[in-house]
């Protein structure tokens, strides 16, 4: 009988935090920039430079903390991890081994048998390491001290996750936990959100861990979902093949679909932490905590919550809504307008999210003023224009923000609402379509679709098709 594999999965999550400068100096924290151009004495490493912390840092770290339910460490010190590697400037790493700065929390995911709680371990601040760029035409590697010194968090789960789906759903839920606190932006495509995923199996029913492996930096939630079944794949195998899995740190490619090893996994002996002489321990107060409490803002389940009682929405609207912080605010500023929020919310799951899609756009990117989508609003309810020509006017207000109201004026698509001017038009319609009068006559209702079609085509889209519906059966009696 062949034998049934568990897979045990915990994360390590590095973020980069949202502030304008790294976390020891005054560089600059900007994506891009030309290479080594945001980089001064400390974040270079160069010998009598002296750190200081960035109280930003702090704040969002303890944010984080307190919004994933963590212990607040009161006194905490960073630590010097030692190692050499060149994208490295000091040979060391200030990180936080002993005392770190949260514990033992926890944030609850929606699975399919229903909500699992996975426990966090603790979140650590620490600086980014530099990046190394490695030129295959020249065979050489060139590095770029920009990110070093960049201020993170590292969230380091427990091994509570089971499958890739767990992992994706742990992520989401942090990836919008730390959006709504704007801590960081967590774009993974540009590194500000990245997942280390340390991965054992071991067959069902046995409480013993397996040997883990971490694959590292994977940035994708695809690339994830591959890797880890990819690992999952490739450890099973060697089990049934009598071979050990070995501890060990692999890197994931993802064209090949496929992991390699990096290096033998270190502990933390290894890296021979010892606490940083240049840094001064940090000491939580009363104040400082309840000054973090009070600024936390309304989370996604409170607001899923409020819009269900306030606005009238249905549950699923209020979640994909609420997924991003930035949409939420939208809708909300949009409804604040005057806008109805059913059709604010159609408007952005419908036409807005699938042009997103289209225009390979993350859902926080919205083109349009909350202004702007409530004037539209506001002329398809007072009839100027129908739902066709709205759909028409939206892909110009999502390109260029147009003012719609003065778009539909300039380009005359203002609804044709006169029973008088369209009566003409109806009579003409029906007297070139007796076929589908005599259908309808005879009891096919639906027949009189033909003759709507054509009054459309007529106005070019212009007339009320419940008003052109209304007249066809009235002159038809």
């Amino acid at each position: 009988m062949a034998k049934e594999y568990e897979t045990v999965i915990g994360l390590e999550v590095h973020v980069e935090l949202a502030t304008k400068t790294k976390i020891f100096c005054g560089c600059s924290t900007a994506f891009g920039g030309a290479p080594n151009t945001h980089t001064c004495p400390v974040c270079t490493g160069m010998p009598g430079s002296l750190p200081v912390l960035n109280k930003k840092v702090l704040e969002y770290a303890v944010a984080v903390g307190l919004a994933t339910n963590c212990d607040i460490t009161r006194y905490s010190k960073f630590d010097r991890k030692n190692y050499f590697y060149p994208d490295n400037p000091q040979n060391y790493q200030i990180s936080q081994l002993y005392l770190p700065i949260c514990r033992n929390g926890h944030v609850d995911i929606d699975t399919a048998g229903g909500k699992k709680q996975i426990r966090i371990h603790e979140i650590h601040m620490e600086e980014d390491a530099g990046k190394l760029i490695h030129d295959e035409w020249n065979d050489t590697s060139l590095v770029d001290y920009n990110r070093s010194g960049v201020p993170l968090i590292e969230i380091v789960s427990e091994p509570d996750m089971r499958s890739a789906d767990e992992v994706i759903a742990y992520l989401e839920k942090l990836r919008m936990t730390i959006q709504y606190l704007g801590a960081s932006d967590c774009k993974l495509n540009e590194g500000s959100m990245r997942a280390d995923v340390n991965l054992s199996v071991r067959e069902v029913g046995s409480q013993k861990l397996g040997t883990r492996t971490e694959m590292k930096n994977i940035n994708s939630f695809k690339a994830i979902q591959h890797a880890i079944e990819g690992e999952r794949q490739r450890q099973i195998e060697e089990l049934e093949e009598g071979r050990e899995v070995i501890q060990e740190t692999r890197r994931w490619d993802d064209n090949k679909e496929s992991s390699r090893p990096m290096r033998s996994k270190e502990d933390a002996q290894d890296y021979r932490y010892f606490p940083d002489p240049d840094l001064t321990p940090i000491v939580i107060s009363d104040e400082f905590l309840a000054k973090i409490k009070s600024q936390e803002p309304e989370m996604q389940d409170a607001k899923i919550a409020r819009y269900q009682k306030e606005f009238d929405l249905p549950e699923y609207d209020a979640q994909i809504i609420t997924s991003v912080k930035k949409m939420a605010d939208f809708f909300e500023d949009t409804v604040a307008l005057g806008a109805n929020p059913k059709k604010v919310s159609n408007w952005l799951m419908g036409e807005t999210m699938r042009l997103q899609k289209e225009k390979g756009m993350d859902q926080d990117q919205i083109p349009f003023s909350p202004e702007n989508l409530a004037s539209l609003i506001a002329l398809t309810e007072d009839g100027s224009i129908n739902s066709s020509v709205a759909k028409e006017v939206f892909e110009q207000v999502f390109a260029d923000d147009v003012d719609p109201k003065q778009y539909v004026e300039e380009h005359g698509l203002k609804s044709m609402n006169d029973e008088g001017a369209l009566r003409g038009i109806v009579e003409e319609k029906i007297a070139a379509n007796p076929k589908a009068v005599e259908d309808y006559r005879g009891g096919k209702k639906k027949a009189i679709g033909a003759i709507v079609g054509q009054v459309m085509k007529e106005t070019k889209g212009k007339a009320d098709p419940g008003t052109v519906n209304k007249l066809i059966k009235e002159i038809l009696g």
